[in-house]
């Protein structure tokens, strides 16, 4: 068996209590809610350090992520896990939903498919994320999204969700 030698690196993240963004938003509407959180006026959520991605802008039913690929997000085959365009879409998708939400309503997500249309390296750079609402009805909503290389503009990955919406 050939000897591998690798240099280990660590990486280390911290985060607030989750519960705390929640408990601050029951009197919020969704897009008051999304906003607080990317103005860091309410706690961001620890997926966001966890996978290395922040929230960008909010406005209804339209929701904006940045993000930074990392080595730390590889995967054996020498490019960056699909888990994280995943995780971005949803994570945009689903804000997107959360934006047309009034005070005391709530959402969970259904069903989401994405498409990997390009790998994504360190040499991509920036990304850039977006999730626009394409219906919301009473109890359901949909949206999509779209992930891009924010260097050139390439399209990396896109998807959609279906979110049911309920009473809190």
């Amino acid at each position: 068996m050939k000897d591998v030698s690798t240099k280990a690196r660590t990486r280390t993240i911290t985060w607030d209590d989750p519960m705390t963004a929640l408990a601050g938003s029951a009197d919020m509407t969704g897009l008051e809610f999304i906003r607080a959180i990317f103005e860091e006026r309410l706690p961001k959520p620890p997926i966001t350090a966890t996978m290395g991605f922040t929230g960008g802008s909010a406005e209804e039913g339209r929701v904006t992520f940045t993000g930074e690929p990392g080595e730390y997000l590889y995967n054996p085959i020498g490019v960056v896990h699909g888990g994280f365009a995943m995780t971005i879409l949803d994570s945009a998708m689903s804000c997107a939903v959360q934006t047309t939400l009034a005070a005391g309503e709530a959402y969970t997500t259904l069903e989401a498919k994405v498409n990997f249309v390009r790998p994504i390296t360190l040499e991509t750079g920036p990304v850039r994320c977006e999730g626009v609402v394409v219906h919301r009805g009473g109890k359901v909503a949909t949206a999509e999204g779209r992930l891009f290389a924010e260097g050139t503009g390439k399209l990396l990955a896109h998807g959609t969700t279906t979110c049911l919406v309920f009473n809190r």
